[in-house]
C-alpha cells in the first residue's frame, strides 16, 4: 500500500487548498471524499472570493492571500474569472458613516468611496437613486463553484499528482492510519477537512468549539437580455453582517435603523449578494438560519425577501426565478475559522464564518507552515 505525506478528508475548497499547499512544497497526497464528487457548500455558495468586509487583521490577510492564490491557478486550472471587483451601495445615511469609517482602516486600502453619479457612471446596472455613496473594491474575484471546484480537484490531480478516492466515508483515523469505507491507507500526516460533520470525526472538536449549522437559501435569476454586471453586490444589511464593517463603531447606528426598518430581512439573516454568470443569470442570495438540525425546506417568503432587496439595488426587469437551492456550512460565533491538533500528526480544520472560497488557501498555507 502507498504511503503518503499527507491524506486530506474532505474533497471541498478548504481540504483541495491544504492537497495544493503540500502538493506544491513535493509531498505526495491522497483525497478522500466521501460523496461520488464534491455536493456540499463548496457548490453551493456564490464562488465569490470576498476580501473586502473580512474580520480584521488575519482573517482578511488570509483573504488577501487566497485571492492572490485563485488568481494564479485559475488560467492553469482552465477556471474563468466570470468577473472582478464589489459594489456596495450605501442607501442610508448611517450606511454611508460605516463606509467612511471603513475607508479609514487598512483595509479600504486600494478601495473607492464614490458618488451616486460616478458610481452610475461605470456600473449603468446600480440603481443610484436615493443612494448615499458606493464602496468599491477591487480586490474580489468571481467563479463559478460548481465547475470551478471539479475542475480544480481535476488540475490537482493532473497536474500535481494529488490522488483521489470519491465515494469513501472515513470511519476512523488514527494517524498514520486511515480506515474508510472501502479499506485502510497510510499517511504521515492527516488533515480532516469534511465541513459540517458534528457526530462524525472529532465530533468533540464541534463541540468545544461551539460550532452550530447554518442553512442558506439562494436563487438563480435570468434577468432580461444584455444585462451586466461589472462586478459582485451587496448593500446595506451587508454592513451589519460582515464583521470587516459591523465591527466599527459606526455600525451601532446602522443596525439600530435596519431593525426598526428590515427587521424581517435580519430575523432571516438577509444581506444582498449578487453576481453573475457565464450565461447571464445572476446567483441571488442569501438568508442564514442557525441550529443543531436545520431543516432542509426553502421559505418562499425568505427567497421574496432577498429579490426585493436585489430589484431596489438593481435595474431588472420581469427577472425570472430559474433554480432554488439550500446549503449548508459550519458556523462559530467564536472565530472565522479555526485549527485542532488531536495529536502531533492530525490537524482538523474548519471555515466557521461561510468563507471557505475566500480563505481557505491562505488557512492551508498557515497551518501547513505551523506543523
Amino acid at each position: 500500500m502507498k504511503n503518503y505525506d499527507l491524506i486530506v478528508v474532505g474533497a471541498g475548497i478548504v481540504g483541495l487548498a491544504h492537497a495544493y499547499a503540500a502538493a506544491t512544497r513535493g509531498r505526495s497526497v491522497l483525497v478522500i471524499e466521501r460523496d461520488a464528487a464534491c455536493l456540499g457548500a463548496s457548490i453551493r455558495n456564490f464562488g465569490f472570493v470576498t476580501i473586502t468586509g473580512q474580520r480584521a487583521g488575519a482573517h482578511w490577510r488570509r483573504a488577501m492571500r487566497s485571492r492572490d492564490v485563485w488568481a494564479e491557478i485559475a488560467p492553469k486550472a482552465g477556471i474563468d474569472v466570470l468577473h472582478a471587483g464589489l459594489w456596495l451601495t450605501a442607501r442610508r445615511p448611517a450606511a454611508a458613516a460605516v463606509v467612511e469609517a471603513f475607508m479609514q482602516t487598512e483595509m479600504g486600502a486600494g478601495c473607492e468611496l464614490l458618488t451616486p453619479a460616478q458610481a452610475a457612471a461605470r456600473h449603468p446596472a446600480l440603481r443610484t437613486e436615493g443612494l448615499q455613496s458606493v464602496l468599491y473594491s477591487p480586490h474580489e474575484l468571481r467563479v463559478e463553484s460548481r465547475t470551478a471546484i471539479p475542475q480544480l480537484a481535476l488540475w490537482l490531480q493532473q497536474a500535481l499528482g494529488v490522488d483521489f478516492r470519491f465515494g469513501e466515508s472515513v470511519t476512523e483515523v488514527a494517524t498514520p492510519r486511515v480506515t474508510t469505507s472501502r479499506g485502510r491507507y497510510h499517511a504521515e500526516r492527516v488533515v480532516v477537512c469534511n465541513n459540517a460533520d458534528p457526530g462524525g470525526l472529532f465530533a468533540g472538536e464541534w463541540t468545544d468549539n461551539q460550532v452550530q449549522l447554518c442553512q442558506l437559501q439562494m436563487l438563480r435569476v435570468q434577468p432580461q437580455a444584455g444585462f451586466k454586471l461589472e462586478g459582485s453586490v451587496m448593500g446595506d444589511l451587508s454592513l451589519v453582517r460582515y464583521e470587516g464593517y459591523s465591527a466599527l463603531p459606526e455600525a451601532a447606528a446602522l443596525r439600530a435603523e435596519l431593525e426598526r426598518e428590515e427587521a424581517q430581512s435580519l430575523k432571516h439573516g438577509i444581506h444582498l449578494i449578487a453576481v453573475q454568470s457565464a450565461d447571464g443569470s445572476l446567483v441571488v442570495g442569501d438568508s442564514h438560519h442557525y441550529g443543531s438540525a436545520p431543516q432542509p425546506f426553502a421559505s418562499e417568503a425568505v427567497d421574496q425577501l432577498m429579490l426585493r432587496h436585489m430589484n431596489e439595488a438593481l435595474h431588472i426587469d420581469n427577472a425570472q426565478v430559474v433554480e432554488r437551492w439550500t446549503g449548508i456550512y459550519p458556523s462559530s460565533a467564536e472565530a472565522p475559522c479555526f485549527v485542532k491538533a488531536p495529536d502531533a500528526a492530525t490537524r482538523v480544520v474548519a471555515v466557521t464564518s461561510g468563507s471557505g472560497a475566500s480563505t481557505a488557501f491562505g488557512l492551508a498555507e498557515e497551518v501547513w507552515t505551523a506543523w
